[in-house]
């Protein structure tokens, strides 16, 4: 990550995770996640690599990384380069696609009008919380532009959506205890394999990254309220303080005293008119 005076990242208030971002040079190491990234360049240009190729995003476009791929992040021509981003969890997408395959983006960077028009009404305004209500509306918008734009998918059978749902909620049951796909398979009564499978395709990444980004976001929690990298890691089920850094490196791209060196307590950075 850039050391230059001018980075910073804002989380906008509320329970939806949506960040503004500047930085210069390398911003973020090589890392994945199991969400979507969907954001909009502001100024400068947002490159990064993905599925095997640099990427450019310039102002205006739009950003859309698919959860568990990886990617890193980094300005394109040596100066500043802003963003937006919104983070959102594939189940949410699947909730309103009612069951069909998670929409693919090519490439990772679109001018599509209809995207545009839904990341921006999510994206607009940082001042202030999201309604429940707001937050539903946009997110209808955003998984019928992403699916448009990705022209559409199959269909998942519904025995294999409850099975994954099922072990999702197991696991989020369970964030401090070791386990596999045998309990898994206990818990659901699906095929182990197939339930993998089907996860995947409901949450966009297997059943032990998902497990382990959930412990990652209650280990920020933890990291917010001021405790140290080993008391994290003992009380967020990481076998130490080595393997807590790594894990947190390879979610988001910064260990973590840097991650939160970066967070900033305030935001005077509106989009310009």
């Amino acid at each position: 990550m850039a050391t230059d005076v001018q980075n910073w990242l804002f989380r906008a208030p509320g329970d939806m995770d949506r960040i503004e971002g500047c930085f210069t040079g390398a911003a973020f190491g090589p890392h994945r996640h199991d969400i979507y990234a969907v954001g909009v360049t502001l100024e400068g240009i947002q490159s990064f690599d993905y599925r095997g190729e640099t990427r450019h995003s310039l102002p205006g476009q739009m950003v859309v990384l698919h959860p568990d791929e990886r990617h890193d992040g980094r300005s394109g021509d040596g100066g500043a380069f802003r963003y937006r981003t919104a983070y959102i969890r594939p189940t949410e997408i699947q909730d309103v696609l009612g069951g069909r395959t998670l929409p693919f983006i090519d490439g990772g960077v679109s001018g599509d009008a209809r995207l545009a028009a839904a990341v921006n009404g999510l994206l607009a305004d940082y001042e202030r919380p999201l309604g429940l209500l707001e937050y539903q509306d946009a997110l209808i918008e955003i998984a019928g532009a992403l699916e448009a734009v990705a022209g559409g998918g199959g269909v998942i059978r519904r025995a294999n959506r409850d099975a994954a749902r099922t072990a999702r909620d197991y696991i989020d049951s369970c964030l401090d205890e070791a386990f596999s796909l045998s309990e898994l398979e206990q818990a659901t009564g699906h095929d182990r394999w197939q339930l993998s499978r089907d996860f995947r395709a409901m949450f966009g990444c297997s059943p032990y990254r998902y497990l382990t980004l959930r412990r990652l976001e209650k280990a920020q929690g933890l990291l917010m309220e001021g405790r140290t990298g080993a008391e994290v890691a003992a009380a967020c089920g990481f076998s130490d303080q080595s393997h807590f850094g790594r894990q947190f490196r390879n979610a988001y791209g910064l260990a973590p005293l840097v991650w939160m060196k970066s967070i900033k307590p305030a935001h005077d950075h509106s989009i310009r008119a």
